[in-house]
C-alpha cells in the first residue's frame, strides 16, 4: 500500500500556528480551514468540550468521563497541560470509494489530573478536520490506576435543537438488520451509530466511532427526553462495560459535519483515524464479484444441511463456476458445503466443522475445476454465534482454505448472543471479530463478515476486511414477515449504515416470484437492482440470484461490467429516505458509472455530467425504467439505450415508482 506524505510534522508546535489557544478557564482547536471550533473547558470541576461550525453552535457544552467500578468517577478535574500538532498527508487505499485520502488535521491533547482523592491521570485528544471531529480517551500507566472495569462512560452530544434523526434502535437481538426509521432527537430510543441528523437548513451531522478496538460499541440515547444524547456503552453478561490495564485508549467517537450529502459520503474521518495499514504488500487483496447457492436457500429451492435438496454439492457447484465463467464473475460462494448444517445449527454452533465438507462435496475436485476455469471458490464459516468453537480451529479451518486455493471467506454469527451470552457489539465480540481478522490475513485470506459488529474504519488498518453485513439486506426480501424491505430502505442506507464502512447488501434479484412466501417479494424493479451497484458500496458485491434467472436478460450486461472499486465518487443528488443519485469513476479505466434510485413515488430527475472529462467524448450506455414500469405491478421491463453525451451534457431521468436508472459512461 502506497502512503505519500505532503506535509508531516507531530512535534508540539506553538498553539497558533495549528490553531490550538489556551487559557486557564478554556482551551479550543480548529480545523485547519478555521471553520470548526473544539472548545474544551473544565466547568465546576467537570470536564466538558463543545462544537462551533462558522459561528454556530454544534454541540453545547457536553460532559466527559466515567464510572469505574468499585473506584469514584472519573468526572472531577483540573488541567495539567496542553499540547497541539498538526498533520497533512495523503495515503492510497488499496481499495475504496476513492484512491487517495487526505489526513489533515490540527490536535489538542489535554491532560487531566483528578482534583482529589489518589489524583488519577486522563488524557483527552481532540482532533479537528475541514469536515469534522474525533476525539478519543488516554488513560497513562499510572500508580493509582493499573487494572480497572469501566461501567459507564459519561461522553454527551448535547445537541443544540431537536433536528430529524436516522437511526436503529440497539439491544434488538437483530444484528442492525432493522430498517432505518427518522425520528426527532428526543424520541429516540438507545440507538445504535451510525445517528445521521439534518439540520433545517439542509446540512448534516453523523455521529459515530472510528478503530473500535478492545472496547465495546457505543450506543446513545436522549438524556430525559432532551436533545443531549448519551452515551451507552454495550455491556459483558456481567453488567461490565469493558476491562482495560493502563496503558489504555478508547475508540474516537466522531462528529462529521458536512454541508451536503456529497461531502457526507465523502468524509474520511473515520478512515483517517484508524492505524495505517499493518499489511505491507496489499497485492493479495483484491476486490471481486460472485456468483452463490444462497439466493436459492431463501427460497427453499436448496438447502444448507443435508437431504434431496443441498444445494452445495459437488454438481451444482460446477454449475455456479461455469456460469461465473461465462460471465466474468470472479467467484461463486457455496453455503452449507461442511459439517454441522444438520439439526439446529443455531442451537448447536458447536458442532460446525470447518475442515471437514459434507460428502456431496468435494473440495479437492471443485477447486481444481473452478481453477482451469478462472474461477475462485468462496469459502463459509458459519459459527451459529459459537466463538470458542471457531476460535479452536481457526488456524487450520484457514490453512485448509489456502490449500484448496480460497482466499475470500464469508464469516457468519446467527445467534443472539456469541457463546449464549455475549453481545456481539460487546468488548467480547470487539475482540472475536479482531482475532479472526487478523488471523485471516496472515494466511492471506480476505473477510466477507456477516452478523458483525458495526463497522468503524477497520479496514484501513486490516484492508483484508473487506466487506460486512450489518444491515437489514436484501435476504429479507424472500421471507421477513412485514413483506420485505420498502423502496425507500436504500435511499437512506448510504448516509446511515453506508458511512461506517461497505455493506453486502446482495442485491442483484431479477426473478420476483415467491412460491414459498408469495406474500414477500423484492421491492424494486430491475432498473433499481442494477442501480443499486453504484449507489450503495463494497468492494464485494454479489449476483445474487440463481444463473437461470440471468439468462437471456440483456439487462445482466450491467452487472458484468460494472466495477467494485472505485477511483472517485460523487453524489450528485439527493433527499434522505426519497432519492439518491451516486456516479463513480472506475479505478482500471476512464469509464464512470451513474445509478439513481427513488422510494415508492415516481420522481423526474436532471443530472448534469460537469464531472466528465472536458472536451472528450463518451457514450451513455442507459438501463431505465420502462413508462409503465412500477415496483408492485410491473417490475421487470427495463428499456436499453445508447446515445453520446459529454460534460456539457444535462440528462433527463424518469424514474418509475420503486424503480431506478444505471448508466455506464464508456469513454471514447
Amino acid at each position: 500500500m502506497k502512503h505519500i506524505v505532503i506535509n508531516f510534522n507531530l512535534m508540539l508546535l506553538v498553539c497558533l500556528l495549528c490553531a490550538c489557544n489556551s487559557k486557564p478557564e478554556e482551551n479550543t482547536v480548529s480545523s485547519p480551514d478555521g471553520k470548526i471550533v473544539i472548545t474544551f473547558l473544565v466547568k465546576e470541576g467537570k470536564a466538558c468540550y463543545s462544537v462551533g461550525k462558522e459561528g454556530e453552535t454544534v454541540i453545547n457544552p457536553s460532559r466527559l468521563g466515567f464510572a469505574l467500578n468499585g473506584e469514584p468517577d472519573m468526572a472531577v478535574f483540573e488541567v495539567k497541560k496542553v499540547s497541539c500538532s498538526t498533520l497533512d498527508e495523503v495515503w492510497q487505499q488499496a481499495w475504496g470509494e476513492e484512491i487517495d485520502v487526505r489526513n489533515h488535521y490540527n490536535e489538542m491533547k489535554v491532560e487531566l489530573q483528578e482534583k482529589v482523592g489518589e489524583k488519577r491521570l486522563l488524557n483527552i485528544v481532540f482532533r479537528a478536520f475541514d469536515d469534522g471531529i474525533g476525539f478519543r480517551y488516554e488513560f497513562p500507566e499510572q500508580a493509582h490506576l493499573k487494572d480497572f472495569e469501566i461501567m459507564d462512560e459519561l461522553t454527551e452530544f448535547a445537541i443544540p435543537q431537536n433536528y430529524p434523526t436516522w437511526s436503529i434502535p440497539a439491544y434488538k437481538g437483530e444484528y442492525y438488520e432493522i430498517l432505518y426509521r427518522q425520528s426527532s432527537i428526543n424520541q429516540l430510543d438507545t440507538v445504535c451509530t451510525p445517528l445521521t441528523l439534518e439540520t433545517p437548513g439542509g446540512k448534516y451531522l453523523t455521529l459515530h466511532e472510528a478503530n473500535l478496538t478492545d472496547y465495546a460499541a457505543m450506543n446513545l440515547y436522549p438524556v430525559s427526553g432532551t436533545t443531549t444524547l448519551k452515551t451507552d456503552l454495550t455491556p459483558w453478561s456481567t453488567g461490565v462495560k469493558v476491562y482495560a490495564q493502563t496503558p489504555f485508549v478508547s475508540p474516537w467517537r466522531t462528529l462529521i459535519l458536512a454541508d451536503d450529502l456529497n461531502q457526507l459520503v465523502n468524509s474520511r474521518i473515520m478512515l483517517n483515524l484508524n492505524e495505517p495499514s499493518k499489511i505491507e504488500d496489499t497485492s493479495w487483496i483484491r476486490p471481486a464479484k460472485y456468483a452463490g447457492i444462497w439466493w436459492g436457500m431463501h427460497l427453499k429451492k436448496y438447502s444448507w444441511e443435508q437431504g434431496p435438496i443441498h444445494g452445495a454439492t459437488t454438481k451444482n457447484v460446477k454449475a455456479y463456476i461455469d456460469f461465473a465463467a461465462t460471465h466474468h464473475l470472479n467467484g461463486v460462494l457455496a453455503e452449507g458445503w461442511n459439517e454441522g448444517w444438520d439439526g439446529d445449527w443455531v442451537a448447536n454452533g458447536h458442532l460446525f466443522s470447518f475442515t471437514e465438507a459434507y460428502p456431496d462435496f468435494d473440495m479437492d475436485e471443485l477447486s481444481k475445476y473452478a481453477a482451469v476455469k478462472g474461477v475462485e471458490i468462496i469459502g463459509h464459516h458459519e459459527t451459529g454465534g459459537a466463538t470458542i468453537n471457531y476460535e479452536s480451529q481457526l488456524e487450520a479451518a484457514f490453512a485448509y482454505d489456502k490449500k484448496y486455493g480460497i482466499n475470500y471467506v464469508k464469516t457468519g454469527y446467527v445467534n443472539n448472543f456469541l457463546d449464549k451470552k455475549e453481545r456481539h457489539s460487546s468488548q467480547y465480540g470487539v475482540r472475536h471479530y479482531r482475532k479472526v481478522i487478523e488471523t485471516a490475513a496472515k494466511y492471506h485470506i480476505m473477510i466477507d463478515n456477516h452478523e458483525p459488529v458495526m463497522p468503524t474504519g477497520l479496514q484501513r488498518t486490516y484492508p483484508n476486511l473487506m466487506t460486512q453485513e450489518g444491515v437489514r439486506g436484501q435476504e429479507y426480501d424472500a421471507w421477513s414477515k412485514d413483506g420485505g424491505s420498502p423502496p425507500e430502505h436504500t435511499t437512506i442506507l448510504p448516509f446511515t449504515r453506508g458511512l461506517a464502512g461497505p455493506m453486502d447488501f446482495t442485491f442483484g434479484t431479477f426473478d420476483f416470484t415467491n412460491s414459498v412466501n408469495p406474500q414477500t417479494r423484492v421491492q424494486t424493479t430491475i432498473a433499481k437492482q442494477l442501480a443499486l451497484y453504484v449507489v450503495i458500496y463494497s468492494p464485494l458485491q454479489m449476483a445474487s440470484d440463481l444463473p437461470e434467472n440471468y439468462l437471456n436478460k440483456p439487462a445482466f450486461a450491467f452487472i458484468e461490467a460494472v466495477p467494485v472499486d472505485w477511483e472517485k465518487t460523487i453524489v450528485k443528488d439527493g433527499k434522505i429516505g426519497d432519492f439518491v443519485v451516486t456516479v463513480r469513476k472506475d479505478k482500471h479505466s476512464n469509464n464512470w458509472f451513474l445509478g439513481a434510485i427513488t422510494d415508492e413515488n415516481a420522481r423526474n430527475l436532471q443530472v448534469d455530467l460537469s464531472f466528465l472529462d472536458k472536451g472528450a467524448g463518451y457514450t451513455a450506455k442507459i438501463f431505465r425504467d420502462a413508462a409503465d414500469s412500477h415496483w408492485q405491478t410491473n417490475p421487470y421491463p427495463v428499456v436499453i439505450e445508447e446515445k453520446e453525451v459529454s460534460a456539457d451534457t444535462v440528462l433527463d431521468l424518469s424514474l418509475a415508482p420503486g424503480g431506478g436508472t444505471a448508466i455506464i459512461l464508456e469513454a471514447k
